[in-house]
């Protein structure tokens, strides 16, 4: 019996894997995200892993401590920099939580949750995140063979 092969799925998993490399690049040289917990006011630095339509994942070092802050939220307001000053605030509706521990042996706490739709500043993130969705899908890679022309 002969094996088919789903072309389709194949080329929707590559794309799913450099719209992740390409948010972790994005999301670690370019964009800073802090949570920020509305009842007092603390402020997280907080590593971006991955967004999608509905929502995203996100973690934060984990200390002692650290998760009192978020255990009693429910929502949390998370702020997008894309200068030093300007930010977009999110809130994202949480739903899940779980330890992480990278492979250098770093504990982190994730975070994964749903966007807050109705909000104005989303409607100005949307477009964004289909950005990344389409920079997956259409860009290339540049391996060096190919030349550029000037006409």
């Amino acid at each position: 019996m002969s094996k088919v092969i789903d072309f389709q799925a194949k080329r929707n998993e590559s794309i799913e894997k450099r719209k992740r490399s390409f948010e972790r690049v994005l999301f670690s040289e370019f964009l800073g995200s802090y949570a920020e917990i509305d009842g007092n006011g603390t402020k997280f630095d907080v590593g971006m892993i991955d967004i999608s339509r509905k929502g995203c994942l996100f973690q934060i070092p984990f200390a002692e401590g650290s998760l009192q802050y978020f255990a009693k939220q429910e929502e949390i307001t998370l702020r997008i920099y894309f200068t030093k000053e300007d930010f977009l605030p999110l809130t994202i509706n949480v739903k899940h939580v779980n330890e992480y521990v990278d492979e250098r042996g770093d504990a982190f706490i994730r975070f994964g949750g749903e966007f807050d739709k109705s909000l104005p500043s989303f409607q100005a993130f949307e477009p964004f995140i289909e950005f990344i969705y389409k920079f997956a899908e259409y860009s290339c890679v540049d391996k060096g063979e190919s030349k550029v022309y000037f006409l």
